[in-house]
């Protein structure tokens, strides 16, 4: 058998990986407003718990309101854009691909899309409470322009760089390597 006729023939298990993965990342695209909704749902349940103002969750509109109550009240609504999905689909997309090309590395790229994943969610919903605590602090006009456009922004680039990094050092490091 030559290396062309091994790198086409996957075993079954890689194979079903690889298009589970994929419906995984055609799922988070077509079912965005459910995944929105449901990181709306979470940034609400951290808002309330760190906040001693109100906090309301309008799920099916992807919007948080925080600041309930006070001089600075602001509804967030979750654009598909400010979602950690946004990030999420390409690495996926990626783990897949290098599913199929290295089967061999399949449980570490698995456990790399994990850990991605968790830091991406985290990233977004430590954005969003920043974002609300600037809006508490600074009012919401300047709040919300710190919040959004620059602090929030740096915290986005800064967490998908290190689960960027991360995936492809965990995905990719050999074993030797410690």
């Amino acid at each position: 058998m030559s290396a062309p006729d091994v790198a086409v023939h996957r075993p079954l298990p890689h194979r079903l990986l690889i298009a589970a993965l994929l419906l995984v990342a055609a799922g988070l695209v077509v079912g965005h407003i459910a995944y929105q909704s449901a990181e709306v749902g979470l940034a609400g349940l951290l808002l309330s718990l760190f906040s001693s103002s109100g906090v309301f969750v309008a799920a099916s509109q992807q919007t948080v309101y925080f600041g309930l109550g006070t001089a600075h009240p602001l509804g967030l609504t979750m654009t598909p854009e400010c979602t950690s999905a946004f990030l999420l689909v390409p690495l996926i997309a990626v783990g897949a691909l290098l599913i199929g090309l290295r089967p061999r590395i399949a449980g570490r790229v698995t456990w790399s899309l994990a850990v991605a994943a968790a830091i991406l969610i985290v990233v977004n919903q430590v954005r969003i409470l920043t974002m609300a605590a600037l809006v508490s602090w600074l009012g919401t006009d300047r709040g919300y322009y710190w919040g959004h456009t620059m602090v929030g922004s740096v915290v986005s680039v800064f967490g998908g760089a290190i689960a960027l990094v991360l995936f492809v050092w965990l995905a990719t490091r050999d074993r030797s390597d410690g």
